[in-house]
Protein backbone atom coordinates (compact mmCIF):
# COMPACT_ATOMS: atom_id res chain seq x y z
CA UNK A 1 0.00 0.00 0.00
CA UNK A 2 1.31 3.71 -0.86
CA UNK A 3 -0.05 7.18 -1.06
CA UNK A 4 0.90 8.55 -5.04
CA UNK A 5 1.09 12.82 -4.51
CA UNK A 6 0.92 14.35 -7.50
CA UNK A 7 0.83 18.32 -8.37
CA UNK A 8 2.94 21.54 -6.76
CA UNK A 9 5.37 24.02 -8.76
CA UNK A 10 5.79 27.02 -8.37
CA UNK A 11 3.29 30.16 -8.64
CA UNK A 12 3.19 33.97 -7.81
CA UNK A 13 1.09 35.27 -4.50
CA UNK A 14 -2.50 35.22 -5.79
CA UNK A 15 -2.29 32.30 -7.61
CA UNK A 16 -3.49 28.39 -7.56
CA UNK A 17 -2.34 24.96 -7.25
CA UNK A 18 -3.86 21.48 -6.81
CA UNK A 19 -2.39 18.95 -4.84
CA UNK A 20 -3.66 15.37 -5.61
CA UNK A 21 -3.28 11.81 -2.84
CA UNK A 22 -4.58 8.19 -3.91
CA UNK A 23 -3.78 5.18 -2.04
CA UNK A 24 -3.00 2.86 -4.16
CA UNK A 25 -2.89 -0.66 -3.22
CA UNK A 26 -6.09 -2.84 -1.20
CA UNK A 27 -7.06 -1.53 2.30
CA UNK A 28 -10.35 -2.26 4.04
CA UNK A 29 -11.00 1.82 5.31
CA UNK A 30 -9.22 4.79 5.58
CA UNK A 31 -9.54 6.50 8.60
CA UNK A 32 -8.45 9.71 7.74
CA UNK A 33 -6.56 11.31 4.69
CA UNK A 34 -4.82 14.86 4.22
CA UNK A 35 -2.18 17.23 3.73
CA UNK A 36 1.11 18.29 5.43
CA UNK A 37 3.19 20.73 5.05
CA UNK A 38 7.22 21.82 5.86
CA UNK A 39 8.82 24.55 5.39
CA UNK A 40 12.88 24.41 5.76
CA UNK A 41 13.85 24.95 9.20
CA UNK A 42 10.60 24.28 10.60
CA UNK A 43 8.31 21.63 11.54
CA UNK A 44 6.17 19.53 9.69
CA UNK A 45 2.31 21.15 10.25
CA UNK A 46 -1.10 19.92 9.44
CA UNK A 47 -2.82 21.55 6.39
CA UNK A 48 -6.04 20.17 6.12
CA UNK A 49 -7.12 16.44 7.12
CA UNK A 50 -10.56 14.23 6.30
CA UNK A 51 -12.13 12.25 8.65
CA UNK A 52 -14.02 9.31 8.16
CA UNK A 53 -17.09 9.70 7.45
CA UNK A 54 -17.16 12.93 6.33
CA UNK A 55 -15.27 15.78 8.08
CA UNK A 56 -12.80 18.07 7.11
CA UNK A 57 -9.98 20.33 9.61
CA UNK A 58 -8.16 22.86 8.09
CA UNK A 59 -4.90 25.05 9.40
CA UNK A 60 -5.81 28.24 10.14
CA UNK A 61 -4.03 30.24 8.35
CA UNK A 62 -5.63 28.33 5.25
CA UNK A 63 -9.26 28.73 6.18
CA UNK A 64 -10.90 29.81 2.97
CA UNK A 65 -8.08 29.93 0.67
CA UNK A 66 -7.28 26.12 0.57
CA UNK A 67 -10.46 23.40 0.27
CA UNK A 68 -9.47 19.86 0.31
CA UNK A 69 -12.00 17.35 -1.33
CA UNK A 70 -12.09 13.59 -0.79
CA UNK A 71 -13.38 11.03 -3.61
CA UNK A 72 -14.77 7.89 -1.78
CA UNK A 73 -14.61 6.27 -4.99
CA UNK A 74 -11.37 6.49 -5.99
CA UNK A 75 -10.18 6.48 -2.41
CA UNK A 76 -8.34 10.13 -3.12
CA UNK A 77 -8.16 13.68 -2.06
CA UNK A 78 -7.29 17.01 -3.25
CA UNK A 79 -6.35 20.01 -1.76
CA UNK A 80 -7.08 23.48 -3.72
CA UNK A 81 -4.82 25.47 -3.04
CA UNK A 82 -5.91 29.42 -3.81
CA UNK A 83 -4.55 33.15 -3.11
CA UNK A 84 -1.43 31.13 -2.20
CA UNK A 85 1.13 33.24 -0.14
CA UNK A 86 4.72 32.82 0.16
CA UNK A 87 4.26 31.81 3.49
CA UNK A 88 2.71 28.68 1.97
CA UNK A 89 5.89 27.55 0.34
CA UNK A 90 6.66 24.58 1.48
CA UNK A 91 7.07 20.34 0.87
CA UNK A 92 3.65 18.92 1.43
CA UNK A 93 3.10 15.75 2.16
CA UNK A 94 0.30 13.42 1.92
CA UNK A 95 -0.79 11.30 4.73
CA UNK A 96 -3.29 8.81 5.59
CA UNK A 97 -4.18 6.22 8.34
CA UNK A 98 -5.40 2.98 6.75
CA UNK A 99 -6.40 -0.26 7.67
CA UNK A 100 -5.10 -3.12 5.72
CA UNK A 101 -7.48 -6.24 4.36
CA UNK A 102 -6.44 -7.43 7.78
CA UNK A 103 -7.60 -4.42 9.31
CA UNK A 104 -4.00 -3.78 11.27
CA UNK A 105 -3.89 0.30 11.42
CA UNK A 106 -1.00 1.97 10.37
CA UNK A 107 0.37 5.85 9.09
CA UNK A 108 1.31 6.06 5.80
CA UNK A 109 2.97 9.10 3.85
CA UNK A 110 3.17 10.35 0.18
CA UNK A 111 6.48 11.29 -0.90
CA UNK A 112 6.83 15.47 -0.98
CA UNK A 113 5.97 17.79 -3.58
CA UNK A 114 7.06 21.14 -3.29
CA UNK A 115 4.59 24.32 -3.60
CA UNK A 116 6.75 27.54 -4.51
CA UNK A 117 5.30 30.90 -4.17
CA UNK A 118 6.96 33.90 -4.95
CA UNK A 119 5.80 37.34 -3.93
Amino acid sequence: VQLQASGGGSVQAGGSLTLSCVVAGTIAHTRTMGWYRQAPGSQRELVAMWTSPGSTNYEDSVKGRFTLSRDNDANMVSLQMNNLKPEDTAAYFCNAHLFDRYWVGADYWGQGTLVTVSS
